[in-house]
């Protein structure tokens, strides 16, 4: 297996956006400024043509027609969803926002103690902080964040798993393994729209596989009409789920802006590009951004399903044939990251340059 605890250079360390909010910032600094046809304020959001789906995870689980005939629709018409029936109480939800809250809550010398910065130039994949700046004059997202690396648990970096608050590390380890029992119902399903083996995704996945836990924080923001919370972009994954306690998260749709609302204690459950390729482009990677607010905080938990570093990322074959020849170049998923990482930090999307 390739090394997760990879390094990569970075040209500087941004500020930690929370203190800057807290020194009172009336202004964003110019690296935080997006260029003016970027802006959100630029790209008039639009009302839904029609609610996104709200998938009870539990009917599907039950084997209902009327839920996998939703959950196909959903994926193919917004590349996302809403999943409620995941078995997750509303009470442990909250405990893993609280605890969320906590960790960002805590001073700055605590929550540097888990640092992402390694002898003050290189970024490690785990730990707290924010972007990776990687390229000149690089926009930088508002927002600061905590990475984890939660499976194979034989990969944990225990060192950089907070301490405090006490109750962080056994809410991470349980809601994993929720979040793990619904995106594998999820990949069942997946393999039956592509008339694969049921089980075909969840083997491919294995024990092996890579899964990162982000905790993002956005404070607010002096300009939500100039900054972005996160960039537009794709996620470099198989899918992704989101679970966050205020509104932000916009997706992209044939080039129109529309908010993602919600659900109390729903999950989205988005598309990534690890996907779409396996998918040979039948499922498309979720186009999306964050939005920031003048007026409240946010907060989201994510966890990224993704598979082995040393995974050859390419079409399934027996998704190939000559009607429909493979979309997508064969390339290495540690080699496809490295590339996400340039693509994230300008603006463009990595499952572009492996299109065919």
């Amino acid at each position: 297996m390739a090394s997760y605890d990879q390094q990569f250079k970075v040209l500087e360390v941004p500020p930690i956006v929370q203190e800057l909010v807290g020194a009172g910032v009336k202004e964003p600094p110019s690296q935080y400024v997006l260029p003016e046809q970027d802006r959100p304020a630029a790209a008039a959001v639009s009302e839904m043509p029609e609610p996104i789906p709200i998938i009870d995870l539990s009917r599907l689980s039950a084997g209902s027609p009327e839920e996998f005939a939703k959950l196909r629709s959903a994926l193919e018409n917004w590349n996302l969803f809403l999943a409620v029936g995941h078995g997750m109480e509303p009470s442990f939800l909250a405990e893993a926002m609280k605890a969320t809250r906590e960790f960002f809550n805590l001073p700055l010398e605590e929550k540097q103690k888990y640092s992402n910065i390694v002898n003050g130039e290189k970024m490690g994949m785990d730990g707290y902080g924010n972007d990776m700046v990687v390229k000149e004059n690089q926009v930088l997202d508002w927002n600061d964040r905590l990475n984890l690396l939660v499976e194979p648990e034989s990969l944990r970096t225990y060192r950089l798993w907070p301490t405090q608050p006490p109750s962080f590390r056994d809410i991470l380890c349980e809601y994993t393994v929720r979040c793990k029992a619904a995106a594998n119902l999820v990949f069942r399903n997946m393999a039956k729209m592509l008339n694969l083996q049921e089980d075909h995704l969840v083997n491919m996945i294995g024990n092996n596989s890579i899964t990162q836990a982000i905790f993002n924080y956005y404070p607010q923001c002096p300009r939500p009409d100039h900054v972005l919370g996160l960039k537009a972009h794709t996620d470099g994954s198989i899918i992704t789920v989101n679970f966050a306690d205020a509104e932000g998260l916009q997706l992209e749709r044939n080039g129109v802006w529309y908010n993602v609302p919600i659900v109390p204690n729903a999950l989205v459950m988005n598309i990534g590009d690890i996907m779409e390729i396996l998918s040979n482009g039948f499922f498309k990677s979720l186009v999306h951004r964050v939005v920031t607010n003048a007026e409240k905080e946010r907060l989201s938990l994510v966890l990224v399903y993704t598979l082995e570093l040393e995974t050859q990322l390419e079409p399934v074959s027996e998704l190939v044939d000559d009607k429909r020849p493979a979309r997508y170049m064969k390339i290495k998923l540690n080699d496809y990251m490295e590339k996400y990482h340039d693509t994230y930090a300008t603006g463009t999307l990595a499952i572009d340059g492996v299109k065919i």
